[in-house]
């Protein structure tokens, strides 16, 4: 389903230059998030025959994907009119639009449903954060973490793509803010020590594998400590039964969108 984001046409293929290792593994191993997979190759292949640079930097930076990408290139057309390879070139950049958005995340803020529909107070209102150190787990264009940081004591935060890195710390160096520091990591491999943080946030990172993910952001919590699944103000669905089933409580309203938006949280006691 498009999220209708960005407009794909104002972006150019190069934007391709710029995805990590780990979302260049899930693009080609799922071949974008639309149905129709055959265009999808069909469509890539010939933006990458007439990008080859393009097609050299998925192959070596991300050196598993490699053979992939050489048959896809290989299966289309090697020659096509400029209006042909712009019309792929689109189609390619729109089946992974949350991804190419990333290229640009300061326009993030008005584009992305999920942060212009959001208000601090639906977090403030889940857990206390006055004093407390805080980790914020995928901390993407800094919703949750920026939020954090006026109550909290410290804020860290893991984000495994560099684009938003570098803009998240541009932006905190700009802003002044002194308690949030931002670190790359994914969400099953946090680069922190057991037991650390008071409250672990999570936004939109949750759902890929529930309970290696939940097991990684337990162990970084601390006993008696509260682990937070805030979404967006989005358009779309954000409940997750998979969390009820996993003994955490629930707390929904109604977003700006009038979509019903489900919050969670749950206390960690370790034995």
């Amino acid at each position: 389903m498009p999220l209708n984001w960005i407009d794909p046409a104002n972006y150019p293929f190069n934007s391709f230059l710029l995805p990590e290792r780990f979302q260049i593994r899930l693009m080609m191993d799922s071949g974008g998030w639309r149905n129709k997979k055959g265009e999808w190759r069909r469509c890539m292949g010939i933006a990458l025959n007439a990008n080859p640079a393009v097609k050299w930097y998925l192959e070596h930076r991300c050196p598993e994907c490699a053979e992939i990408v050489e048959k896809i290139a290989e299966s289309a057309p090697k020659k096509s009119d400029p209006a042909r390879i712009r019309e792929a070139e689109i189609y390619a950049l729109a089946s992974v639009e949350d991804f190419v958005i990333y290229t640009t995340p300061e326009v993030m803020a008005e584009a992305c449903d999920f942060l212009r529909g959001w208000h601090k107070e639906r977090l403030f209102q889940l857990v206390p954060l006055w004093g407390k150190t805080v980790l914020d787990v995928g901390i993407g264009s800094g919703r949750l973490a920026f939020a954090a940081a006026e109550r909290a004591a410290f804020v860290y935060a893991s984000e495994p793509v560099s684009t938003l890195r570098a803009f998240l710390r541009e932006k905190i160096a700009k802003e002044g803010i002194q308690n949030l520091r931002v670190a790359d990591g994914f969400i099953t491999a946090l680069p922190y020590p057991d037991d650390l943080f008071d409250i672990v946030l999570c936004g939109h990172v949750l759902g890929d594998d529930w309970d290696a993910e939940i097991a990684e952001i337990s162990r970084v919590c601390k006993d008696g400590g509260w682990l937070v699944q805030c979404p967006g103000g989005q358009k779309g669905k954000t409940d997750s039964p998979e969390l009820l089933l996993r003994g955490w409580e629930a707390f929904p309203y109604a977003g700006s969108f009038g979509a019903e938006v489900v919050r969670y949280r749950k206390q960690v006691f370790k034995a």
